[in-house]
């Protein structure tokens, strides 16, 4: 069980870390945090369903599996 748990905590960093560096960095200038940019353009309606929205759910899944898993691994009832 501990080594099936430790195999899964590797894969899961390895496709973390692939995720994590396929986003692009954040754009927009100072104002726009401050403000905030209003848009409405359709791709500004429509953003759910872009690449870079998939991949920030698909990080959060897995930030959320690695860290349960590192949990489990770290806990007394696995041996």
């Amino acid at each position: 069980m501990k080594l099936a748990l430790t195999i899964l905590l590797i894969v899961i960093g390895i496709a973390l870390s692939i995720v994590v560096l396929m986003q692009k960095g954040v754009e927009g200038n100072a104002t726009d945090t401050f403000v905030g940019s209003v848009s409405s353009s359709y791709w500004e309606k429509n953003k759910k369903h872009s690449k870079e929205e998939i991949t920030k759910k698909v990080t959060l899944v897995l930030g959320i599996l690695f860290f349960v898993v590192a949990a489990i691994l770290s806990s007394k009832w696995v041996r």
